[in-house]
């Protein structure tokens, strides 16, 4: 299930009752007159209907007629691999991305960690999920997750939120400026102390390890064993961990959202996750991927497959789809 459309633009209302043709002239009992200075009615000459209904109607080719400009106007369909290869190049990033993301990158530097461009750990990216599918703007997450990442919090491991608590966590989410500060900084503190006691090992544990141990490395099981000790966690927080971990956790490769399939729809991108996986893999040499840390070459590839991802769902939040469609072309 998608995040909630708070998170989304809404759409404009259309007049579909308006015609586009105009009115025919209505019959008058009364002399066409008017006013002169003098207070007097002067009768206005008659008008040739004919002549009037050819200015009406001006010929196609006429100096006249209204030009429509074609800047802007993204293109019916773009090459799929075309989008492919915008989404994976830097040239996409600030398309997907809010722009006091952009903003705050300038003031603070280029080594601030971001939810658009970082890699994060495991137990970062559980963090994430739980903030994200919470019913706040997509602005809004992603200034929180800035900032409490960062100095002077740098609140990532369950041994420094433990240590920070309520007050800290709620400290740093007042620092965002965002909302739901006083419950989301309980469920951070629940989240350490779940890490601590159910889901990690011990408070510097940020691998989340002994979640796939437990679960016999079984998809379901994990889910169901995050969900059952992890706080206001649902089904929408769990998807969005999943489109992120399967980067570096093979056995959710490859998964996409609900939320997320309809961005990559949009673009023309394959419905399915299998397909979109197969056509990556195909044209996988032209794709020419170069900014992509890996093992290997398979991990790079699922690394790929969630950049498309969350960088198509970004574009989508942003209101850049378009945008996408007409640089990529």
């Amino acid at each position: 299930m998608p995040p909630k459309k708070s998170q989304s633009k809404g759409s404009k209302a259309e007049n579909a009752g308006e015609s586009t043709h105009p009115a025919p002239a209505q019959a008058s009992d009364s002399k066409d007159t008017t006013s002169s200075k003098d207070g007097s009615e002067r009768t206005k000459p008659p008008t040739n209907d004919a002549s009037k209904k050819r200015k009406a109607q001006p010929p196609a080719d006429s100096k006249k007629a209204p030009r429509r400009s074609g800047r802007g106007t993204p293109p019916t369909t773009v090459d799929p691999i075309k989008i492919l290869q915008f989404l994976l190049s830097p040239s996409s990033l600030d398309l997907c991305r809010p722009k006091d993301e952009i903003e705050d990158l300038q003031n603070r530097g280029a080594g601030t960690r971001t939810y658009s461009s970082s890699t994060f750990t495991p137990f970062e990216e559980l963090i994430c999920a739980l903030i994200l599918s919470r019913p706040i703007g997509h602005m809004l997450g992603l200034r929180s997750i800035r900032t409490i990442f960062n100095a002077p919090y740098e609140l990532i491991t369950p041994k420094k939120i433990r240590e920070a608590d309520k007050e800290g966590c709620r400290e740093a989410l007042d620092k965002a400026r965002t909302q739901h500060r006083q419950k989301t900084a309980e469920e951070l503190v629940l989240l350490a102390d779940a890490v601590v006691e159910h889901l990690g090992n011990g408070e510097d544990d940020v691998s989340l390890e002994r979640v796939r141990e437990e679960s016999g490395y079984d998809v379901d099981k994990e889910r169901e064993m995050l969900k059952k000790h992890t706080k206001g966690l649902g089904k929408t927080g769990l998807d969005i961990f999943g489109r992120r971990i399967q980067a570096i956790w093979p056995k959710f490769y490859p998964f996409i959202d609900e939320r997320t399939l309809g961005a990559v729809e949009t673009l023309g991108l394959p419905k399915s996750a299998e397909r979109l996986r197969d056509l990556m893999n195909e044209h996988w040499s032209d794709l020419k991927i170069d900014d992509i840390k890996a093992k290997d070459e398979e991990e790079k590839k699922r690394k790929a497959f969630v950049r498309i991802l969350e960088r198509a769902v970004g574009a989508e939040l942003e209101g850049n789809i378009d945008s996408i469609k007409t640089q990529a072309a």
